[in-house]
């Protein structure tokens, strides 16, 4: 007879592979959607009437609807569903993708960029959600964090695509715009073949039809969890009872001190390295060529160290070495250093930038039961975005006026706070079904209990 497993024990196999492709599309079009506008904002300024404050509009629009997508989209998918939502998500993309070819006033794109900003960000906490009540525990942190590398693949196909379609002429950036309906609608198709996650219909007192989709996929002998999936109603404000509103305030607070200074910074590396004096030719480009490159390729060893080690340590070392990385940056900003070394001080921090990266999608859906999970994914997500485009709108102006010194040390200083934070904060979670993840505030609370009970009973 065949010794019955947890879809949490199973090996990897072709089918975790194809639930991985369809959570990464969230990212990819988040990059892919943010780089594009940059290319076609270029073009428009010939074509429209535009003030620069339209400009800053049309450019903040899909970061502000992020916001309110990511808030109210992980609350959906736990009130109607993960499949329903990311179906929904993905039309809703694909019709406004296609309207911004249409537009004839900047207001007109400024409305339909926050709209299309509202979807994608209410797409991260679904995928995140669907990815992890998929996944084996023991590779649950490698899949999670890797989706946060088809970021920057999204990211640097639409300035290739966006370069290719310069050719076209004064309507370019039409086409630009409404060229992201083409990764959308593949994906909406895609997604039509996706199952629902067992955990989520278990959660709703479906079991049945949970039982169902579990042996359907890895056969008749493995069931969906150890412990039972207990039927929950979902409430916004469950986030913050029961001893997880310390959990949404530990990942939203490192989320935040991650991002912050990575989009301060990221912006405007050309910038920034013309100003350590590798003006001279183009430099400064091929650094911040490489240095992009390089994050993305310093995600593969934090997608393997975090299954090693564990959660805790390559977050809190990640935090140290980008604060003293950037530090060191600081002090020898003025001091003409060689341009290797700055380069690879810069490469060390991107390096470990990214692999913290890989922590924002792990935590956020480890920590927190499944009737809860995309909310609380979806609020901590919605928050960072708000830190991102502060990063983004402060980091020039202090340089500005403060130097380029400065702005690196309040760089450094903000990681180094993460890196407190995590050391008191973090929890670790490698090898934990998701049932005994969601509970380490509660196994606290109990442990708190039995001892207070033992004292008292002596």
């Amino acid at each position: 007879m065949s010794k019955v497993r947890t879809m949490e024990e199973m090996p990897l196999s072709r089918f975790h592979y194809k639930m991985f492709a369809y959570a990464s599309g969230s990212t990819f079009l988040d990059g892919y959607i943010i780089g594009i506008v940059a290319v076609a904002l270029s073009v428009m300024q010939t074509q429209l009437d535009m003030s620069v404050t339209m400009i800053g509009l049309i450019g903040a629009a899909t970061l502000a609807g992020m916001l309110f997508g990511g808030v109210l989209g992980g609350y959906l998918t736990d009130l109607i569903g993960r499949k329903k939502m990311f179906l929904i998500d993905m039309l809703v993309m694909a019709v406004v993708s296609i309207l911004q070819f249409y537009v004839n006033d900047p207001m007109q794109l400024v409305i339909l960029r926050f709209i299309l900003g509202v979807a994608v960000g209410a797409d991260y906490p679904i995928a995140g959600a669907l990815m992890t009540e998929f996944s084996p525990a023991k590779n649950r942190g490698a899949l999670l964090g890797g989706l946060n590398g088809l970021w920057y693949v999204g990211y640097a196909s639409s300035f290739l695509v966006g370069y290719l379609m310069l050719s076209i002429g004064d309507d370019g950036w039409r086409w630009m715009l409404a060229s992201s309906a083409v990764p959308v609608i593949i994906m909406l198709i895609s997604r039509l073949n996706m199952p629902e996650s067992p955990r989520w219909l278990a959660s709703k007192g479906r079991e049945k039809e949970a039982n169902a989709i579990v042996q359907k996929i890895f056969g008749e002998h493995v069931i969906m969890s150890a412990e039972p999936e207990t039927k929950e109603k979902t409430t916004y404000l469950d986030i913050f009872r029961n001893g997880y509103g310390k959990m949404v305030i530990f990942v939203t607070v490192f989320y935040s001190l991650q991002v912050l200074p990575l989009y301060g910074i990221n912006t405007y590396i050309p910038e920034i390295l013309a100003q350590f004096g590798f003006a001279n030719g183009t430099r400064e480009y091929l650094g911040a060529a490489v240095i992009n490159i390089i994050y993305l390729i310093g995600l593969l060893p934090a997608l393997y160290l975090v299954e090693k080690y564990g959660r805790r340590p390559t977050l809190i070392w990640a935090f140290l070495v980008c604060s003293i990385s950037l530090f060191v940056l600081g002090a020898t900003s003025g001091l003409n250093m060689p341009f290797i070394f700055t380069l690879a001080l810069f490469v060390i921090y991107g390096t470990f930038n990214t692999g913290m990266g890989a922590h924002c999608w792990i935590y956020p859906n480890e920590l927190f039961p499944t009737h809860i999970r995309g909310t609380a994914g979806g609020f901590t997500t919605g928050v960072a975005r708000v830190a991102s485009s502060i990063g983004t709108f402060f980091s020039p102006a202090i340089m500005a006026n403060y130097g380029l010194s400065t702005t690196l040390y309040i760089c450094g200083g903000v990681l180094f706070i993460g890196f407190l934070v995590s050391l008191f904060m973090a929890p670790e979670t490698k090898n934990m079904s998701l049932t005994e993840a969601s509970s380490l505030n509660k196994s606290k609370d109990i442990e708190q209990d039995s001892f207070a009970s033992k004292k008292t009973a002596n």
